[in-house]
């Protein structure tokens, strides 16, 4: 039977059934992705780590999937492919409803990863990787149906699938996070995965009355795919997974490690595969190619200045991202095979991603002491790009001269300023300098080669100007990278030693003696947090004080003889590094007390502690400006204040550079039964900036618990009905994010 008769047996109907089957199945796929990943977040706190772990898992699930696919062609019929695909579904259900199962234990700080990725497998691998075969599978029976006639390539099949995706994702954040609880979520995606089974059923059923267009002889006459073309499949699928994961980490890591920025980048890169295999693309190559090069130009620069305009570092960030996945998934659409080898295009291309992906989850963290994978994948990129054909011309090696010249002299002129104090020159010259140098790098993107070591040049010369603290030492461990700067100070005796997770500050210590024990930063005297560990040490002759988060431990200098304070910290590398007498002193010399720690999630080691334990308990666990949301919850404070004495006071820490987080701890106070007062304290050059503008909110289990702090005209009346209260089911970072833009 020829192509053309079969075309016209096989109905708009069915094709229209196709279509519906792999949306239906890549919308399933993505909206699991941030519910579990959100289900896993209070076990593992708010890095972003567990995100790109959880992405690199599922790429490997993906993997699977479409290895599975693969194999399903060898059997002869689609009767017999479609029987035993409808068998994996079912069996893959065992699993629902949707939750997260702990088969290994409490969750394991020193080995993170091994244990995130266990729990993936038990609790979504076998459904996510049977729902991801779908999409090749059913691209597959539908050669066979149409027999390629018409113009009707199943390929584009992958772009419904994409669009699929990303509606699914952009949901999430608009629709499904802010509306449902996640209990509702994980009933409705269960009964979603019971409907695609039968939807699944009905495509079997079409496609095998519809008679086989192609046999399984003429799929394996098509030349087999030499091994340059799978390199090249998977270096191209392994770049843009790579760039996402590490973009990712970028923008979150300064904002909230939460879904609704995480599914950002994934949707972008979602967007880039719906464009590239449309049979008309919305932006072809010729314009996809000089917004790559501009906007990777812009990024390298502004990749070390982590803390600049947020719009601006979403716009270039993001715009870098999707021009450059675009172009590198352009190239793959263009070096696609016939559709006979569908199947194995999609395996090696799925297999380029797992690596990418992998190589940002688990290789980067163990080789890289900051996330230089983002740079590196960035700047790699450019070899996607057309080469120039023959030698290189003088011009553009001139070219490649300035960039790097322009750098080195960023880097020159900002130790420069810095030794000498002049700080309009460090503001104003390096970025002038960076600029000339991106400009120069653009005129070389008509070369690949050229273009990529401009970039490899300009971002070195990025993160040299960007050091003006002058980094002693750098960590990097699974929650974040943690770096050493010092500062010379004159109004505190000389260098003062700091600690920053990502670009936020999280402790500075004097070193000169006589300051050496002052608290610095959120933790001076007349901070919230001091006011309130001043008060009650004037009231009672010992305090037991836990506090979440460890930082440099500068709570510690507040500790007498007679008092003891625990430090509750989910990251093992703090604990080494701020109770270090090389790095830090508040905690092995200034605390004059008794000082343990317990590592761990806060929730769940807090869990362990015996009911009305402590006078204080401060929650200052923050990862650079992330929030573990967790920590927030109705749930969350209910077992604080069940923690504290009965005239104990929780102190909420809640200060943050993008988020508002002092509505939804007001109404949290409330819903969990407390009494709060907040604090939204504002410095201006006090102590030549070493005290910082706070937000605080203090919470105590009757109103007579905060009586030392109701006269103080610093605090005031909480407002109960300021948001909706946070709650393990419900958290709106949305809202949050939001509210702070409003400011």
């Amino acid at each position: 039977m020829t192509a053309s008769l079969v075309a016209g047996r096989v109905e708009r109907p069915a094709a229209a059934l196709f279509a519906a089957t792999v949306f239906a199945s890549a919308a399933l796929v993505f909206l699991v992705q941030p519910m579990i990943a959100k289900l896993v977040l209070p076990l593992l706190g708010g890095s972003p780590a567990v995100w790109n772990t959880s992405v690199a898992f599922f790429q490997a699930a993906l993997l699977v999937g479409y290895g599975y696919a693969h194999l399903l062609q060898r059997l002869r019929s689609v009767r017999a492919q479609a029987l035993a695909h409808l068998i994996a579904l079912l069996a893959a259900a065992v699993v629902l409803p949707l939750s997260v199962r702990q088969p290994f234990g409490a969750p394991s700080v020193e080995h993170p990863v091994l244990w995130l990725l266990g729990v993936l497998t038990v609790s979504i691998g076998a459904p996510f990787a049977v729902l991801s075969a779908t999409a090749p599978l059913a691209q597959a029976w539908h050669a066979r149906a149409f027999g390629g006639a018409g113009g009707r390539e199943p390929y584009v099949l992958y772009a419904a699938s994409n669009l699929g995706s990303l509606l699914a994702l952009v949901a999430y954040p608009v629709v499904v996070e802010p509306t449902l609880t996640l209990g509702a979520q994980r009933a409705g995606w269960s009964l979603g995965y019971g409907a695609f089974v039968l939807l699944i059923g009905a495509l079997a059923l079409v496609t095998v009355r519809s008679g086989p267009a192609v046999s399984i002889e003429r799929v394996a006459a098509v030349p087999r795919s030499s091994w340059a073309e799978r390199l090249r499949w998977i270096a191209l699928a392994a770049l843009p997974s790579s760039l996402m994961l590490g973009v990712t980490a970028h923008i979150t890591t300064d904002v909230a490690s939460a879904p609704f920025l995480w599914v950002i980048p994934l949707g972008l890169y979602l967007a880039t595969f719906i464009i590239a295999f449309a049979t008309r693309p919305l932006i072809p190559p010729a314009v996809t190619l000089p917004f790559q090069a501009a906007t990777a130009a812009a990024s390298a620069v502004l990749i070390p200045f982590g803390a600049g305009s947020l719009p601006m570092q979403f716009t270039a960030h993001l715009s870098a991202f999707f021009f450059t996945a675009l172009m590198c998934h352009q190239a793959l659409v263009a070096s696609r095979p016939p559709p006979g080898r569908l199947t194995e295009f999609y395996f090696w291309m799925s297999l380029g991603g797992v690596l990418g992906g992998a190589f940002n989850a688990f290789l980067a963290p163990a080789i890289f002491n900051n996330v230089w994978e983002y740079p590196l994948a960035l700047t790699l990129s450019a070899l996607a790009r057309p080469q120039a054909r023959g030698p290189v011309r003088a011009g553009s090696w001139v070219m490649l001269a300035l960039v790097a010249l322009a750098g080195l002299a960023a880097m020159v002129l900002t130790t420069f300023c810095g030794q000498i104090g002049e700080t309009e020159l460090a503001e104003l010259g390096p970025p002038a300098l960076l600029t000339a140098a991106a400009i120069a790098a653009f005129r070389l993107r008509g070369d690949g080669l050229m273009f990529c070591a401009a970039l490899a040049a300009l971002s070195i010369g990025a993160h040299a100007a960007s050091e003006r603290a002058g980094a002693l030492k750098s960590w990097r461990s699974f929650f974040g990278v943690l770096r050493i700067s010092e500062a010379y100070v004159p109004s505190l005796g000389g260098p003062v030693r700091m600690l920053a997770n990502g670009t936020t500050l999280h402790g500075a210590q004097a070193l000169a003696p006589e300051f050496r024990c002052r608290p610095l930063v959120y933790y001076t005297p007349d901070s919230p947090i001091g006011q309130v560990f001043r008060a009650l040490a004037a009231e009672r002759p010992s305090l037991r004080i836990g506090a979440v988060g460890l930082g440099t431990g500068s709570v510690a200098a507040y500790v007498r003889p007679a008092d003891r304070l625990t430090f509750f910290e989910i990251d093992p590398l703090v604990v080494r590094v701020a109770t270090d007498p090389r790095n830090f002193t508040y905690t092995s010399r200034c605390a004059r007390g008794v000082v343990d720690y317990v590592t761990g999630d806060a929730r769940l080691t807090l869990a362990d502690q015996p009911p009305g334990a402590f006078d204080i308990l401060l929650i200052d666990a923050f990862s650079s400006d992330a929030v573990p949301a967790h920590l927030l919850t109705v749930e969350a404070v209910r077992g604080y204040l069940a923690r504290l004495k009965p005239d104990g006071v929780l102190i909420l820490h809640l200060s943050n550079r993008h988020l508002d987080l002092i509505g939804p701890a007001q109404a949290v106070a409330a819903a969990a039964g407390g009494a709060a007062l907040v604090q939204q304290r504002r410095v201006f050059g006090v102590n030549g900036g070493w005290e910082s503008d706070e937000d605080a909110v203090i919470i105590g289990r009757s109103p007579q618990a905060l009586a030392p702090f109701v006269f103080d005209r610093r605090w005031r009346a909480s407002d109960p009905k300021a948001a909706r209260p946070w709650t393990d089911d419900y958290v709106n970072l949305p809202g949050a994010l939001w509210r702070k833009l409003r400011q």
